[in-house]
C-alpha cells in the first residue's frame, strides 16, 4: 500500500502538513509520498481519487485501489495511518 499527502506547498495548511509528516516519519520511519495537486501529474491525481479539498490523505493498496482517504485538517492518528503506509 502506498499513501500520499496531496496539498500545496504555499497555503495556510502548509505548517500543519509538514509537521504531521515530520512526525508520522520520526514515529513510524515510514514517509509520506506528497502529491501537488497543480502540477500536470497532480491534477490528474486528484482527478482520479476525486480530491476536491487540500490538504488530503489518500491511501491505496498496490493496484491503485482507494483503501482511505481523510480530508481537511482532520488527520487521522498516526497509528491508524501507519496501517496503510
Amino acid at each position: 500500500m502506498k499513501t500520499y499527502m496531496v496539498y500545496k506547498e504555499e497555503s495556510d495548511h502548509a505548517r500543519a502538513v509538514s509537521d504531521f509528516m515530520r512526525d508520522f516519519e520520526r514515529q513510524t520511519g515510514k514517509t509520506l509520498e506528497t502529491v501537488d495537486p497543480e502540477s500536470r501529474d497532480g491534477a490528474g491525481f486528484c482527478q482520479t481519487y476525486d480530491v476536491v479539498e487540500y490538504p488530503t490523505l489518500v491511501a491505496v493498496d498496490d493496484n491503485g485501489v482507494l483503501q482511505n482517504m481523510w480530508r481537511g485538517k482532520n488527520f487521522p492518528t498516526i497509528s491508524e495511518l501507519s496501517y496503510y503506509a
